[in-house]
């Protein structure tokens, strides 16, 4: 009988079980797949890396007894064009508007999920999907998807609802009960057939509960403050409200893998856990540094996937739709050509470290985040990690990279508010300036003390404007603090790092390189709020 359903390609087909001979007991052995996403997590931030502050039990039990991957990197500082890139397994910039923060998603660009059902799973997720995007409204909108990217939502059960009371954390966090969604959908949607589910938290992304911490009885000396922030007992409380939120998403975790084990379910279900992109701090998410682009990430799937490994070699968050496919051999055909490659051969491999020579770099990108300067145009980087270095390309310097330093009054458009958005008394205005870092204490801080000797480094290192290229040794500086671009020793590295990210551009086809419209980016429309700013000076 041909076999309709395996778990990987015939060549890998002496490396797993038997699947029997009948198509009942295929369909029972082809694995589930459990997909969380935190939102706004950078890589340091586990205690399976030996975060002091920050406890993830579920997290480290996935890295412990599967595959962590030291070295993952999403597609971009921001949420909307990494996860398009999970699902499409292509570089946001391939992917037109449908890679660009609160854009319209297009019809055109499948995710692998719509493949996946297609080929006999039950796909749903709960919380964040493929966000923030515009999808259809109304038939006026014929060319765009209608449905979330990431699946059908599952996301109806809420702590407000009766009979559903738990010990939240903090007034910050969702009030969707993301494991009793996931409940639901095992028990009433899935059936009998093979699931994949997307856990999207919606945490830690700000706003956050300040001071939440202190109910959860942890304490400001055990946080490790970056390099890049001021050491203040204000930036490690709000540290600590940060590592409350990452907890919260990993209890829920911890309580859909005791739900598997508990059905039997989790010795057949690949569990792959992740972070759309950094830190919701100055100088993190949104910026292309290592707290920016580089996340966690844990596999487990004991089965088939030797455990207990850390793999070094360089990852992206394109190599996620076509990994997912070839574990549940579905073909790509409808979707548009996949630019990353998958990364099997490291899961099934015993090795760790470096396990294929050939995957050296990995490649991150970035255009418009929030609307942050005038005309509502971006800040373009294109960014390509090694094992050791990040080359970061700025392709407009001349623009703010957190967003301009000045605004316009939302409630009176003809009032100009103070540079840096700092009052009268020295108090920095709501939303004030520099839009592309979150609002948060650590902002505020770092913006109200910009003429302190001591906090104005700190000021400058988030804020000013930045040179076209920047190089950083990440080993010896994981705060990406000394740019080694320009410096004669490290020429030959620069000049190998630039070459391999412009043939990718170019091979891609990036309209930042290749054109014809190398603006186009910033002529998509934004369906999130937009803010007014004052003409800058580098516009004629």
């Amino acid at each position: 009988m041909k076999v309709k359903h395996t778990f990987f390609p015939l060549a890998l087909l002496s490396l797993i079980l038997s699947f029997g001979c009948n198509e009942k007991s295929q369909e029972a052995k082809r694995p589930n797949i459990l997909f969380a996403i935190s939102d706004d997590q950078s890589f340091a931030h586990t205690s399976f890396l030996g975060s002091t502050f920050i406890q993830t039990p579920a997290f480290d039990k996935i890295a412990r007894e599967g595959v962590y991957f030291s070295n993952c990197y999403a597609g971009s500082p921001g949420c909307a064009p990494s996860r398009s890139s999970i699902v499409t397994g292509r570089y946001h910039w391939q992917n037109e508007q449908s890679g660009q923060h609160a854009s319209s998603w297009l019809k055109k660009h499948i995710p692998f999920i719509d493949l996946l059902d297609n080929n006999g799973y039950v796909t749903g997720l709960t919380g964040k999907g493929v966000a923030p995007f515009q999808y259809a409204r109304n038939e006026q909108d014929s060319l765009w998807r209608k449905k979330n990217a990431g699946g059908i939502q599952h996301s109806s059960i809420s702590y407000n609802n009766e009979g559903h009371i738990d010990d939240q954390y903090a007034t910050g966090i969702s009030k969707l009960n993301y494991f009793e969604n996931f409940k639901y959908f095992m028990e009433n949607v899935r059936g009998e057939k093979p699931f994949f589910f997307w856990y999207g938290a919606r945490e830690p992304h700000r706003v956050y509960e300040k001071d939440s911490w202190k109910r959860m009885g942890k304490r400001t000396e055990d946080v490790e403050v970056p390099g890049f922030l001021p050491d203040d007992e204000l930036i490690r409380g709000d540290m600590l409200d940060y590592a409350v939120e990452i907890e919260w998403f990993d209890l829920h975790l911890q309580r859909m893998l005791e739900y598997l084990e508990k059905t039997s379910e989790l010795e057949n279900t690949i569990i792959i856990v992740t972070a759309d992109n950094g830190m919701p701090f100055p100088r993190a998410k949104a910026n292309s540094f290592e707290y920016g682009v580089h996340v966690p990430l844990a596999i487990r799937f004991p089965r088939n996937f030797p455990g207990g490994r850390i793999v070094e070699d360089p990852v992206s968050f394109i190599d996620f739709a076509p990994t997912i496919l070839e574990l549940t051999s579905t073909s790509s055909k409808g979707m548009l050509p996949i630019s990353g490659k998958s990364i099997l051969n490291l899961l099934i491999s015993e090795k760790q470290g470096t396990v294929d020579e050939s995957r050296k770099y990995a490649i991150a990108s970035r255009e418009r985040h929030s609307s942050s300067r005038y005309m509502n145009v971006g800040y373009a980087q294109r960014v390509i990690r090694s094992k050791n270095f990040i080359y970061i390309w700025n392709i407009k310097p001349e623009r703010w990279p957190a967003g301009a330093p000045q605004k316009y009054d939302p409630n009176d458009p003809s009032v100009l508010l103070p540079m840096y958005g700092i009052d009268e008394n020295g108090k920095y205005i709501k939303d004030g300036a520099f839009t592309d870092i979150d609002d948060c204490p650590s902002k505020t801080f770092i913006i109200e003390n910009y003429n302190n000797k001591e906090i104005q480094p700190f000021f400058e290192l988030a804020h000013s404007k930045r040179p076209e290229v920047e190089l950083y040794d990440v080993v010896k500086d994981p705060f990406c603090l000394v740019n080694l671009a320009g410096n004669s020793e490290y020429k030959d590295i620069e000049v190998e790092l630039k070459n391999e990210l412009m043939s990718v551009l170019k091979n891609t086809k990036d309209p930042r390189v290749t054109g014809p419209d190398t603006e186009i980016f910033d002529s998509y429309k934004r369906y999130s709020r937009i803010r007014k700013f004052p003409k800058p000076d580098w516009i004629e």
